[in-house]
């Protein structure tokens, strides 16, 4: 079957021209997970170009998924996000997925900005300084994750773990969450795709679902982002993101889909 008209747009917009060599070696293939990817997940799961490529980008990172990264990332400046954004999702992959399987998805995008004509280095985006990050850093965890949940989280971790709540405060919300370029809610989104993706995070989903929630991300915007990571990250891990939404953001009684709504 042939793409969809609407699929064929929402592809011709973030692809323009673009022919891909597996439409000639696995034809069969491209034309239904395109009319899924790029015809009914938007339909079903409305969200602006800029947030739903920001996510996948995310999601991809957090996969290895470095040549479909390099695809979509060229999509995303096509649409118009900027070269600072797409470098503040892959900082923002740094404390989540880790600087061994980030490091791939850094030079990646060096290479795609060097080749779009971006001078390199970016426009600095940090916000703080050695002596501010861990101050900083507990501040914005304490908006995000909910002061009490915080102060719980020092009391309760054994004396020699304490290093690594200062890390979380000072090094993941310091040195990340603190900075410029892409806002919080944004930033609450791109962490949650990233967990969703890994596998094996689901308490770790389940938190930045209420994280997301404590930003003003509501349950509308996060089903959209699991259905958006869908064809990029599977069944299995797009359910048990589902599983985390349903119990901590269940659908009121006769909500209809988002593209149902007047």
């Amino acid at each position: 079957m042939a793409p969809t008209p609407s699929a064929r747009a929402h592809h011709d917009e973030l692809f323009p021209d673009h022919v891909s060599t597996l439409a000639q070696t696995d034809p069969e293939l491209v034309e239904y997970f395109d009319s899924f990817a790029f015809g009914e997940v938007p339909r079903d799961a409305p969200l602006p170009v800029r947030t739903r490529l920001m996510v996948q980008l995310a999601a991809l990172i957090a996969c290895g998924a470095v040549n479909e990264y390099r695809t979509m990332a060229g999509a995303a400046l096509t649409v118009g996000i900027t070269p600072v954004e797409v470098k503040e999702v892959v900082y923002q992959a740094v404390p989540y997925v880790g600087m061994g399987r980030v490091l791939d998805f850094l030079h990646a995008t060096n290479t795609l900005l060097t080749e779009h004509g971006v001078s390199l280095p970016l426009p600095g985006q940090s916000t703080t300084t050695p002596d501010t990050r861990k101050e900083a850093g507990l501040a914005v965890q304490k908006q995000i994750v909910g002061a009490a949940a915080v102060d719980a989280m020092y009391a309760n971790a054994p004396a020699d773990e304490q290093h690594i709540q200062r890390y979380l405060s000072a090094n993941c919300f310091g040195d990340h969450y603190t900075r410029d370029g892409v806002d919080v809610p944004t930033r609450e989104l791109l962490t949650l795709a990233m967990l969703i993706a890994l596998g094996g995070a689901e308490p770790q989903v389940a938190g930045h679902v209420r994280a997301n929630l404590n930003v003003g991300n509501d349950r509308a915007t996060l089903l959209a982002v699991i259905t958006q990571l869908l064809p990029y990250v599977g069944y299995p891990r797009t359910l048990n993101a589902l599983r985390a939404l349903d119990e901590h953001a269940p659908a009121r009684a006769g909500e209809a889909p988002p593209h149902h709504r007047s």
